[in-house]
This record gives C-alpha cells, sequence and structure tokens, in this order.
C-alpha cells in the first residue's frame, strides 16, 4: 500500500509539471499548418469528369485549349487515346483516324499517349509510349508527337527507336526545349516498365537521340522504398509491385528553359541539370553526372510543372496532395484533399494549376487482381496563389 501511494502521489506531480511547463513554452516562431492535419486544405474546381478511361496527361495552349490524353498502358480501351475537351465533351484529337484504334501501322496513328506539354510557341507534344496491356511494344510505336493547334495538323513524329528505346521502356513525360537544336530538343523521361530507367534526349530536327544518366542515382528507384497510399504503408518491391512506382519520372524546365528539373517516381527527392549540357550530345555520362544537382527532399512526385515565375508544382500520392517548392527552397501545400487521388499529369494554365486524378494506385494490377477505381476521374484545377497560404500561420 505505502508503494503504491508513493506512486499515486507521484504521477499528478509529474502531469503537473507537464502542464506548467507546456502552458510556459514561448510562441512558436516557426510558421505551422493552419488545421493539423484535420482537414482538407484549399479548394479546387472540378473542370472535367470521365467515365472511363482513365486520364493521363494534360496540356492547355496559351489560347486555353484543353488536350487530355488516356494511355492504353495500364488498360487497353477503345476509346481516344488523345482527346480535345470541348463543349463539355471529348474529341478525338487530332482526328478519329489517329487517336482511335485501328490497323494502321504504330508509327502511323497514336497508340497510348501519356506525358504532354506546350512549348514556347503554343505547340502541343506528346510521348506516346506506345504500350497496349498485356503486349510487348511494337517497332514504331514509342515516339514523340508535335501537332500544330493552330492547323491541327502533325509538325513531328519522331518514333523512338533501340538502343534508346528498350523492350521494357514506358516513356512517361516530356518536356521541349526551343533554346537549343535547330528545332528544338525533347527531354524524355523513361521511368521502365521493368528495371532500366534512364533520361532520353532527343533532337527535333535530326530524329538524333540518346539515353543518358541510365545508371545515375537520380533517374533510379530507391532500393526498399516505402510509400504510405491511402493509409496503407507500402514497401517497393520490383518483383511485385503493390503501389505506382517506377524510376525517373516527374519532369519540367524553368521559365527559360535554362535548366530541367525530373525526379524518379520511387523517390522523394528532386534534381536538375542544366540543358546547355544535357542537349549537347558531345557530353558524355560522366559529364552529365557531375552537374546534376540534388535540390533536396520534396515528397513522393508523379507530375511536375513550373509556373512563369519559376515556382515548381508536384503532385503527391501519398497525401492526396499538391505542393509549390518556392524560389527559396520551402514549400507550401495548394491542395490537399482525400479525393485527390494518384494526381498525376500536371500543369500551370492562367493563374490555376490543372492536374488529373486517374486513380492508379486502385489498378488491379496493384491490388491482387481487384480493380478498385471507382468512376468518375476527374480532371480538377486549383489557383497557383489562394488568398492566403494554406500551409503557414504568421510568425
Amino acid at each position: 500500500m505505502k508503494r503504491r501511494s508513493i506512486l499515486g502521489g507521484a504521477i499528478p506531480l509529474a502531469l503537473a509539471a507537464a502542464g506548467r511547463a507546456a502552458r510556459a513554452a514561448p510562441p512558436a516562431g516557426l510558421a505551422t499548418n493552419t488545421d493539423h492535419g484535420f482537414n482538407s486544405a484549399g479548394t479546387f474546381d472540378i473542370v472535367a469528369r470521365f467515365a472511363d478511361p482513365g486520364p493521363s496527361g494534360i496540356a492547355i495552349t496559351p489560347d486555353g485549349r484543353m488536350f487530355v490524353g488516356f494511355p492504353r498502358h495500364a488498360v487497353d480501351h477503345k476509346g481516344a487515346t488523345l482527346a480535345e475537351l470541348r463543349d463539355g465533351g471529348l474529341v478525338p484529337y487530332p482526328s478519329a483516324a489517329l487517336s482511335l484504334p485501328s490497323d494502321r501501322a504504330p508509327a502511323d496513328r497514336l497508340v497510348s499517349v501519356h506525358g504532354m506539354t506546350t512549348d514556347t510557341r503554343g505547340r502541343l507534344w506528346m510521348i506516346d509510349d506506345g504500350k497496349l496491356a498485356g503486349q510487348p511494344l511494337r517497332p514504331g510505336a514509342a515516339k514523340i508527337v508535335g501537332i500544330d493547334p493552330a492547323t491541327n495538323r502533325v509538325v513531328a513524329s519522331i518514333v523512338l527507336t533501340p538502343p534508346t528505346l528498350l523492350p521494357d521502356s514506358h516513356m512517361n513525360d516530356l518536356r521541349v526545349d526551343l533554346t537549343h537544336g535547330a528545332q528544338g530538343t525533347a527531354y524524355v523521361t523513361d521511368s521502365s516498365f521493368g528495371t532500366h530507367p534512364a533520361l532520353v534526349v532527343v533532337d527535333i530536327a535530326t530524329g538524333r537521340q540518346r539515353r543518358v544518366l541510365a545508371h545515375h542515382p537520380s533517374t533510379q528507384t530507391e532500393p526498399r522504398f516505402m510509400a504510405v497510399v491511402e493509409g496503407r504503408p507500402l514497401v517497393f518491391d520490383p518483383s511485385h509491385q503493390t503501389f505506382v512506382s517506377g524510376g525517373v519520372d516527374g519532369i519540367t524546365l524553368s521559365p527559360d528553359s535554362a535548366t530541367l528539373y525530373y525526379c524518379p517516381l520511387t523517390s522523394r527527392r528532386l534534381y536538375s541539370l542544366p540543358t546547355a549540357l544535357l542537349s549537347d550530345f558531345a557530353r558524355g555520362d560522366a559529364e552529365l553526372a557531375a552537374a546534376v544537382t540534388d535540390l533536396g527532399e520534396k515528397g513522393v512526385a508523379d507530375g511536375l510543372a513550373t509556373d512563369p515565375q519559376g515556382r515548381i508544382y508536384t503532385t503527391n500520392f501519398e497525401h492526396d496532395a499538391i505542393f509549390r517548392r518556392n524560389l527559396d527552397g520551402s514549400f507550401d501545400t495548394i491542395l490537399r484533399d482525400p479525393r485527390v487521388l494518384s494526381p498525376d499529369g500536371i500543369c500551370v494554365h492562367d493563374g490555376h494549376v490543372y492536374c488529373t486524378l486517374g486513380q492508379w494506385n486502385r489498378l488491379a494490377g496493384f491490388n491482387g487482381g481487384h480493380d478498385l477505381r471507382v468512376p468518375p476521374y476527374l480532371l480538377i484545377r486549383c489557383p497557383t496563389d489562394p488568398p492566403a497560404p494554406l500551409s503557414s500561420l504568421p510568425a
């Protein structure tokens, strides 16, 4: 009894001391989350709902024309792989003959449009990953395609060939730099359906192409990487994938095209390279590797996009969020909401971030053969500069 009474007296005293310490703590000098993680952050508009298939790439021209890509590498659907969002509906683009499934040779049609972008002249560019679910890559299927929206005509179609293209290549996303090369240079992320990711560089005028940094840490998956997806802790295993994973994936350019930013999907780090070096085919891998800058952590990002001020927006499938990396390296939460499932393709247009939500982590291949996706799939937008920062309080 005596021992119990001593312990019983000590606990209230300890609690009281802790309470005094808490009350005596000085005001926080650093900003913190305004809602402490209990509520959604930010607002968004639903631009479009898609019954099927799921969207991935998104690009918007300077005059506001909106294009969406619907790849076929996960589900070999029969709809358009590239479409323009017009009057609330989808119109196969640039034509039904090119965008819908057909008997045309793979090099003469769009097979599986994935990443998309516009260049500084307002032209639309896309990476056709060329992959149909359950089938091997066919010659001519994987390619870079450019379309002039002013005429709706294809202005470039560059087929990717070995050794640039590997049997397990997953040409994922791209950016086009018009400051290097006679007609510009395309930078493509090959995140790989297997274990061979790399950056791909293509001279648009000549079609000359090459893989670079195929063994550099900045393009590779992180071994035993763990992601928390819809509350489930999942460890990366290339032989048994349980969540969306892969090597170099997200990619974006600085406003002046002088710097390329990129990141592996199965990683939390962000990297950059000067495009003057990357576009120069005379520069070898050792020189490129020495020029890579590790910009630190940015969360688990699929898509990357840059605004005119040079701020970088990153999707984040762990937090159902879109973050912004500011010029000083700090981050803000632009949007966080449980409906923002598998945020994927992303672009910035007229003061808004646009993002596709394809629910990719719910595909049958990641869930024991059970397709857990629940249409509709969404295209959303949120302001780049909300009225007040969503991730901080005044100091």
